[in-house]
């Protein structure tokens, strides 16, 4: 039995390496152009993730959040790129929550991808009694919205 790599060529579920290339180029030479930190989830929020995981008095150390922080970042970055190309596919312009859930089972979460996927339909839900309380409280004088944006000051455009 063969256990060559060719097999697995036609794996719908296999990693593209190609797609992480650039960021682990940028991780080994040490560069720190400001695209690079646009690309990652703010340290701040993978730190208090992490530390909501951990006992209260463990400590997290630079090293992990940074691991951490480019770990997720790919992981978002993977995930919304077989998004993106089922979407391309399908020639649309914009990748909902369901093709978020479809990308997850494509790529092999299938554990992730059911619980997903009772998020997804909650938050739904929950935006759809938002829209509806929203449209019942304001239909007396007005609309917070209307006035919020009367009052915005302009911006200038030169």
């Amino acid at each position: 039995m063969s256990t060559s790599n060719n097999n697995n060529n036609d794996n719908n579920n296999s990693f593209d390496s190609s797609k992480a290339v650039f960021s682990i180029s940028m991780a080994e030479s040490g560069s720190s152009l400001a695209g690079e930190q646009e690309r990652l989830v703010p340290i701040a929020n993978v730190g208090r993730i992490m530390k909501q995981i951990l006992p209260p008095n463990a400590k997290v150390s630079k090293e992990a959040k940074e691991t951490m922080q480019e770990c997720v970042s790919e992981f978002i970055g993977f995930v919304t790129g077989e998004a993106s190309e089922k979407c391309r596919k399908e020639r649309r312009k914009t990748v909902n929550g369901d093709d978020v859930c479809w990308a997850m089972a494509t790529l092999g979460f299938d554990d992730y991808a059911p619980p997903l996927r009772r998020y997804l339909e909650r938050y739904r839900e929950i935006e759809v009694d938002r829209v509806n309380q929203n449209k019942a409280g304001n239909s007396g004088e007005f609309d917070d919205n209307l006035l919020y944006t009367q009052n915005k000051p302009q911006r200038d455009s030169g």
